[in-house]
């Protein structure tokens, strides 16, 4: 029990560009991992966790990548994580299986767009965080401002532990205001951590910033606040005390400081990692007991317990799925039988290893807490396995809908089965990936979260697969909607000698609000067996049938519910099939007479561009009918925030950095569906027909 209580399983997660991988280049460095720092930009071999060839190239970091390292007697996980929202997925499942995360935040940037995306991940999964405030060596860093965001734009507590001693170029070290000790950092890698006492012109700033900090633990203290009063300095193990319990429960975020890349800061926040966040033990999960009518069952750390783990990401491999899984309860050993509780098959686990990015290292045996890799084990992203004294099932992992898509298809004929391989591997590795065929067109269409996202998944099915794919322009995923209600009264009988098909169902259509949760709602009102029981959900699967394939341009259908209210049936013509019929052409009926519209996808887009440009970019934001919500001045960049439709984005990230000389940087994500102006309607109307006219 004591290995699981010195165990650690943290992600790092932040904004693009914050130095999350940077950050863990660190900490691979100074725990001894690696002997050597790779960067992330530049040099021969790239950051250790970007271990892609592509990651390399663009600088990004694309797949999450796991590791372990040992600090202060502590084992601790680590999950590096894509900051650009094209992955999100990465996060998100990361995220799930975590007990503790580190929010990376940029000294300049603040709090932005995908830091806000990362925390509703976090307060979603219930995860507690260490913010850290990475580059406070960079021109315009202001610790003070990006306190102020965490509290104004994130809602959390944040609670100061460090005071940068200088900023920017003049940064020296940080003061602890735990011990009131200055922190310096020799050595030509700052792996030399010297504490000193405080400087004489820094000593007025750390006792208020002291006074600040032990003022907000108080209000969750009484013990504290009682001492405080009576003008006593708690001990610092008290100190440590009550910030590890707030901090897991969620009360206090700790805001560490530091810059990952000028190697100063990281050795205080490895301390705090393994101070303040959870071990396995401190964190209590829930399952839904399958045998018991789904009930919530809470599930612990516990060795003895029978085995419980999640299967939260597949990697294919020519040798087979490489399938990542976090152990919640009992012991999986090498050849133990565990079973898929989604497919209800057993499965044997012939190997598993630990992940170090893209290395392993084979093991025999793991615990609660620990993050390994099943070879060779076929399921999907999310499913559970547990031994068979239990039926469980963890929570899934939520996932965005794909708001692009692309037709794809081989060069030549002879490598068609090579790009079937790579989207078959990629649908399985990634959910918000999907393929479909096209049977208008007999095209295969990919569809995913980003115009980024598509991009690299082509690219490696060139590199990987060696497979030329050509592509047709970006396709938005509209929407249609109704926006009246309608009424419908549709017969359908088909009589042709012995027995036929009848079906009547009357009704009416409804438009939802824009903001309903459901995009689509059935309700019965059909009284007195008008329409017999049985085929109440037979005119159910009709309408939900018929509105994914709109009349309007052929897309999916929502915001509609449909209110089946009277009807009437045939004592032998009746039939599942003919209320079905009957169900998805009143759907029509009803749909016509509904003033159906079209809704295109609006993106949230944040865009970041030296302040003397801004002008430019605001006027091409507007003229894509961009709706500008605010602009922020960050020192000498201006930060442009607005709603603009998804369809005016396409290849604006090559189009910005010709604005701005190629210093302009934006993050983009899907806000929500709104009603399109006419003349696109019509314009998305024509297209679709003159396709359905080709094909």
């Amino acid at each position: 029990m004591e290995h699981i209580q010195k165990l650690r399983n943290i992600g790092i997660s932040a904004h693009i560009d914050s130095g999350k991988t940077t950050l863990s280049e660190r900490i691979l460095y100074y725990s001894g991992r690696i002997h050597r720092v790779g960067e992330v930009r530049g040099g021969d071999r790239g950051a250790t966790m970007d271990h892609m060839e592509l990651e390399k190239e663009r600088g990004i970091t694309i797949t999450s990548a796991a590791t372990s390292v040992s600090w202060a007697g502590h084992e601790i996980n680590v999950i590096d994580t894509p900051g650009h929202v094209d992955f999100t997925v990465e996060v998100e499942r990361s995220l799930r299986v975590l007990d503790g995360a580190i929010l990376v935040l940029c000294g300049v940037g603040g709090v932005q767009s995908q830091s806000l995306t990362v925390d509703r991940q976090m307060k979603r999964y219930g995860v507690p965080r260490i913010a850290f405030i990475n580059k406070l060596d960079r021109v315009g860093a202001d610790p003070a401002r990006v306190i102020n965001e965490i509290e104004e734009k994130l809602g959390l507590e944040a609670v100061q532990l460090q005071l940068p001693i200088g900023l920017e170029q003049e940064l020296e070290g940080l003061i602890d205001l735990i011990t009131m000790e200055a922190i310096y950092f020799d050595g030509a890698m700052g792996e030399e951590v010297r504490r000193e006492a405080i400087p004489e012109n820094m000593r007025e700033a750390a006792d208020r910033a002291r006074h600040g900090l032990l003022d907000t633990l108080s209000l969750y203290d009484d013990e504290l606040m009682e001492m405080l009063l009576e003008d006593q300095q708690p001990e610092v193990d008290r100190l440590h005390e009550v910030i590890r319990r707030l901090t897991i429960a969620r009360d206090i975020v700790p805001v560490m400081m530091g810059t990952a890349f000028r190697n100063k800061g990281v050795q205080p926040l490895l301390d705090v990692i393994v101070r303040y966040l959870p071990s396995p033990t401190d964190i209590v999960y829930y399952a839904n007991d399958i045998d018991n009518d789904g009930a919530e069952v809470a599930i612990t750390a516990d060795p003895d317990a029978p085995a419980l783990a999640m299967a939260f990401k597949l990697v294919e491999e020519s040798f087979g799925q490489l399938t990542y899984a976090r152990i919640y309860q009992g012991k999986v050993k090498k050849s133990d039988q565990l079973r898929n509780t989604r497919t209800r098959k057993t499965t044997r686990i012939s190997r598993m290893v630990k992940m170090h990015a893209n290395d392993r290292e084979d093991v025999v045996e793991a615990g609660p807490g620990d993050i390994v890799a099943f070879i060779g084990v076929d399921c999907a992203s999310g499913d559970t396995f547990c031994d068979d004294q239990i039926n469980y099932s963890l929570e899934n992992i939520e996932t965005p809908e794909p708001v692009i898509s692309l037709a794809v298809n081989a060069a030549k004929g002879a490598e068609r089965d090579k790009l079937a391989k790579a989207l078959q591997r990629f649908v399985r590795e990634d959910p918000t990936f999907h393929v479909r065929t096209d049977h208008e067109t007999n095209e295969t269409v990919i569809a995913g979260v980003g115009e980024l996202q598509l991009e690299v998944y082509l690219e490696r099915i060139r590199r990987e697969y060696g497979c030329n794919v050509e592509t047709s322009p970006p396709r938005v995923n509209y929407r249609e909607a109704p926006t009246v209600a309608a009424q419908f009264d549709y017969r359908h009988k088909k009589q042709t000698g012995g027995s036929g098909q009848y079906g009547h169902v009357i009704g009416r259509m409804e438009p939802l609000p824009p903001e309903a949760e459901q995009d689509y709602e059935f309700e019965n009102l059909v009284s007195g067996g008008r329409i017999p029981t049985e085929y109440i959900p037979s005119c159910d699967k009709g309408f939900q049938t018929a509105r994914m394939k709109g009349p309007l341009a052929g897309y999916e259908v929502v915001r509609v519910k449909m209110v089946l209210e009277d009807g009437t049936s045939h004592s032998v013509d009746s039939s599942d099939l003919a209320f079905q019929v009957a169900a998805r052409d009143a759907f029509k009926q009803a749909y016509q007479k509904a003033k159906p519209a079209i809704l295109e996808p609006i993106m949230k887009v944040e865009v970041e561009v030296p302040t003397e440009l801004q002008g430019g970019v605001v006027g091409d934001l507007t003229s894509r009918r961009g709706i500008i919500h605010g602009t922020e001045l960050r020192s000498d960049v201006t930060v442009i925030t607005s709603d603009v439709p998804l369809a005016a984005m396409f290849g604006y990230a090559t189009e910005l950095r010709s604005m701005t000389q190629g210093r302009g940087t934006f993050s983009m994500t899907f806000a929500h569906y709104a009603q399109a102006p006419r003349d696109v309607q019509e314009e998305v109307i024509a297209q679709a027909r003159t396709a359905g006219t080709k094909s």
